[in-house]
């Protein structure tokens, strides 16, 4: 069995990147400081992490909002609670999370995973495009999505939005009402109980789903390269410049510029990784 998964390791995970790097080092080293630095791969480089960091920490605040909303469910938080607080009684109501449409919502939230990401970008054409049932009012107001990188950030939320609210809704499906009420009960607000006592147990999740948000619009390729105008310097990002630099066969620089925002996705990763231990050490 180990073997096996040893196997199934090395041929889907290892190789690939052992591969990308074999032939990043058969160039020379001016070569690659050359390739790797180029203006335009430069801007490429902060075009994608930029982006990819602000649909990151977007769908971090607005995933784990509507997880939370998907979870706290009407028999859990349904009633006003009553604790003591010191030596008197006191009753506070709890929000009530139930809503019209609330089932839907939670499966349109899978909709990323399932839609090709081509169609995604086709089809945030068409709403934010001048012509777009939205973008014709916003370019009223001279706001322009399509062909910009506001169109980039928005394919990029749209790919890596359900990563962070599918990791965290059973983790807050697991909490026991319980520990909420032991720690009202002694006299904790309702966000001191989440600060002190849920939040603890959430911020691994919540990491973890930043980390996977973050690869997912590092990485996307397929709806980008129809909402953006993909110009240099403009708001071309770095998968579509590997495409294009293979189009032009230019194999050399594309497995360069690949093994650099390799590097780059694997430092922010890193930085998540060391960021969550330190966390749970608290």
């Amino acid at each position: 069995m180990k073997l096996f998964i040893y196997i199934y390791f090395c041929i889907f995970l290892f190789l690939p990147v052992y591969i990308l790097l074999y032939n990043v080092g058969q160039n020379s080293f001016d070569y690659f400081l050359e390739r790797a630095f180029e203006p335009v791969a430069i801007c490429t480089y902060q075009t994608s992490l930029l982006l990819a960091l602000i649909a990151c920490c977007l769908n971090t605040i607005f995933g784990f909002l509507i997880a939370w909303v998907l979870v706290r469910v009407r028999h859990v938080l349904r009633k006003a609670r009553t604790v003591l607080r010191g030596e008197k009684m006191e009753t506070f109501d709890l929000p009530d999370y139930n809503f019209t449409g609330k089932k839907i919502l939670d499966i349109v939230i899978d909709l990323p995973f399932a839609l090709p990401t081509s169609v995604a970008g086709f089809t945030l054409c068409i709403i934010y495009g001048s012509q777009g049932w939205i973008g014709f009012f916003l370019s009223k107001l001279g706001i322009q999505i399509v062909f910009t990188k506001l169109g980039i950030l928005l394919a990029m939320i749209f790919v890596s939005f359900p990563f962070l609210i599918r990791i965290i809704q059973p983790i807050l499906f697991d909490i026991d009402p319980a520990i909420e009420e032991a720690a009202w009960s002694l006299g904790a607000s309702p966000w001191e109980t989440f600060l002190k006592f849920i939040w603890p147990i959430l911020n691994p999740a919540v990491f973890t789903g930043m980390a996977l948000s973050f690869a997912r619009s590092i990485g996307e390729y397929g709806s980008i390269v129809i909402i953006s105008s993909n110009f240099p310097f403009k708001d071309l990002i770095t998968p579509v410049f590997i495409f294009q630099c293979l189009e032009q066969y230019d194999y050399k620089g594309a497995t360069i510029i690949g093994s650099c925002i390799l590097f780059f996705s694997l430092l922010f990763l890193g930085f998540i990784n060391i960021l969550n231990n330190l966390m749970k050490n608290k």
